[in-house]
């Protein structure tokens, strides 16, 4: 009964609500374009109404279900004039169910049908058990059963007592596979259902109509929970080539609806972000009262303790790392005004090649104008000499697109980069991650072995990249994928204000090196009150491989912290000596199996009571 109620009171606000709606005008809106930022994403949309004279109010569905309200921008034409704007979610509207998300609930319902259907024969198989047990009890109670009869009973219980228990072992094995399957398609249909597309967003407009007609309406909004950031492939196929620098994007998104065939750019900018620049007060100093600092420590405790327990709650955002801005634009449709060629007096069309391989005019005019990469007219001298007596009006030489790098245009805006997708891409509303190639780039690099082996014995190979501020690199996580094979991770630091980028490629373990402390010219000397003490280190270096190596190689010496303590340098096998830092610099040049050593020797003098920390 209380069921039947709820479901009447559920068709009983369904009703009123549409029957509220009948004055309302209620279109659908279409998704057009987004520009994702680093935090959040600009959506527009396309909507199409008819409008009588006068004032009207116009719903507009298929909005996201999360947006900045003060972010709404609407363009019709003049006739139309917006008078207000409300936004809702309505929760009357559900989302239509993918139709995964259909075949997985249908899955679910049948198995569980089947589940039901054999706990009953379990159930009813027990129950016979039940009976056969009373039944027996009964009849070997009875007198005057003779020894053949009893046995021919005890034997068919026996019997019978196997099949059901049998039957109930096979039942329970179904069961337990069955119940799998459940918890599995479950699982699965909670993925699902992880969408954020339970609600659907809605703009009401309320507009004043000068004349009546039918109007085309662009609107555009901030929303919220989207947000992209960028990786790297770095390839080198060997150190004599350039290095290869593949820039992509993982985009995530759970703005409510999906992102179908839209056109898709990326920008560093924030659209949140404050556009005052600051300003500098004067500073005065006075004395601290003690209760009001330990109050304001308190307090900012608390506020750091708060920004803590937001981290990871809230879609794209990260308070501990904020980053410059950038966005995407792409190449232009092909104009047939731009196309012209020759034209003659027996063959007045030209010939057309996509790719090296002619096709026919009908085949041309069906070519994408966004996959065209680059289109070359040649005349009728031209044309002949490439393609014969056929092309005596001349070529048209199209070269199309190839792969999602072509599609991408790269535009270094005043504040940010933009990078924009010429091709229809689709995002599903998961938050599950989406990758897309922005842009690669072959780089003129300088490799060179680097080593600290009084820290680490191995050598590293270590990619000099110069002038690394004009590729527009942005702070992001790198694999690093060295002559096929996969060697690891690193991270691109644009912020640096270095000249030059240092990216680490891996561990070269085909460069031995060993450090070693000299004991024959290592030594320790009392000096009155004072304990001299001599070091002298060696380190071996030998290059395993066949091809050249250039290496840095460095090393320290201690630094002094007080008068009583005196270090001194006696030998550095001609380093270059940072004598601020204690750095000793090696640039060793090791041909194929070629090995090399250098010393270097110091001195340390300090009272002999007292104890140095040498390590």
């Amino acid at each position: 009964m209380n069921k039947r109620i709820f479901y009447a009171l559920i068709v009983m606000i369904i009703h009123l609500s549409s029957f509220a709606s009948d004055d309302r005008n209620i279109v659908s809106s279409q998704l057009k374009s987004v520009t994702v930022y680093r935090s959040g994403a600009e959506l527009t949309h396309s909507a199409f109404a008819e409008l009588k004279k006068g004032n009207n109010e116009l719903v507009i569905d298929n909005i996201s279900n999360s947006i900045d309200i003060n972010s709404i921008q609407i363009k019709s034409a003049s006739a139309v004039t917006v008078m207000g704007i409300e936004f809702s979610n309505n929760y009357l509207v559900s989302t239509e169910k993918s139709v995964h998300s259909k075949f997985l609930q249908d899955s679910l319902e049948h198995i569980q049908r089947e589940s039901k259907k054999i706990n009953d024969a379990i159930i009813n198989a027990n129950d016979l058990i039940e009976v056969l047990k009373a039944n027996r009890d009964i009849k070997g109670s009875q007198n005057g059963l003779s020894v053949a009869e009893l046995i021919k009973l005890m034997d068919y219980y026996k019997i019978k007592l196997q099949e059901l228990q049998s039957e109930i072992s096979q039942l329970q094995e179904r069961k337990k596979k069955t119940d799998e399957t459940i918890v599995a398609l479950k699982n699965q249909l909670q993925e699902e259902q992880r969408k954020n597309v339970s609600t659907a967003g809605r703009l009401i407009l309320q507009l004043s109509v000068a004349i009546t007609g039918k109007y085309d309406f662009l609107i555009s909004y901030i929303a919220q929970n989207a947000y992209w950031k960028p990786f790297y492939d770095i390839r080198v196929d060997d150190i004599k080539n350039p290095m290869k620098i593949i820039c992509r994007a993982k985009i995530t998104q759970t703005t409510g609806i999906d992102w179908k065939q839209v056109k898709l750019s990326l920008s560093t900018s924030s659209p949140s972000q404050w556009g005052n620049a600051p300003t500098i007060q004067p500073w005065y100093l006075g004395y601290i009262n003690p209760l009001n600092a330990m109050n304001d420590a308190l307090r900012l405790r608390g506020a750091a303790s708060l920004e803590k327990s937001l981290q990871g709650k809230v879609a794209g955002l990260d308070m501990a790392n904020s980053l410059d801005e950038v966005v995407v634009t792409g190449y232009g449709a092909r104009k047939a005004a731009e196309i012209s060629y020759e034209t003659d007096k027996k063959i007045s069309t030209p010939i057309y090649v996509v790719n090296g391989n002619i096709i026919s005019d009908y085949d041309y005019q069906k070519i994408n104008p966004s996959a065209i990469k680059k289109i070359t007219t040649l005349k009728s001298s031209q044309a002949t000499a490439l393609y014969g007596a056929h092309a005596e009006a001349g070529a048209i030489v199209v070269e199309l697109k190839d792969g999602l790098q072509d599609y991408i245009s790269v535009a270094d805006n005043t504040l940010d980069l933009s990078f924009d997708i010429d091709i229809p891409y689709d995002i599903p509303s998961n938050g599950k991650e989406q990758s897309a190639v922005l842009q690669t780039l072959d780089v003129n690099t300088l490799y060179q072995h680097y080593s600290i082996p009084k820290i680490d014995k191995d050598a590293y190979l270590v990619a000099q990249i110069p002038q690394w501020s004009k590729l527009n690199l942005l702070a992001g996580e790198a694999n690093i994928i060295l002559e096929g094979t996969y060697v690891g991770k690193s991270f691109i630091d644009p912020n640096s204000i270095s000249d030059t980028l240092s990216l680490t490629m891996g561990r070269d373990k085909r460069v031995s090196i060993k450090r070693e402390k000299i004991l024959d010219f290592s030594s320790v000397k009392f000096l009155g009150n004072n304990k001299l003490q001599k070091f002298t280190y060696e380190i071996t270096i030998k290059n395993n491989k066949k091809e050249n190596i250039e290496l840095i190689l460095k090393d320290q010496f201690p630094l002094s912290t007080t008068k009583e303590i005196e270090v001194e340098l006696i030998e550095s096998n001609s380093a270059d000596v940072n004598t601020d830092t204690g750095i000793l610099n090696w640039k060793i040049n090791l041909a194929g199996s070629e090995s090399k050593k250098v010393r270097f020797t110091y001195t340390v003098k300090y009272p002999k009571d007292k104890v140095l920390n040498w390590n």
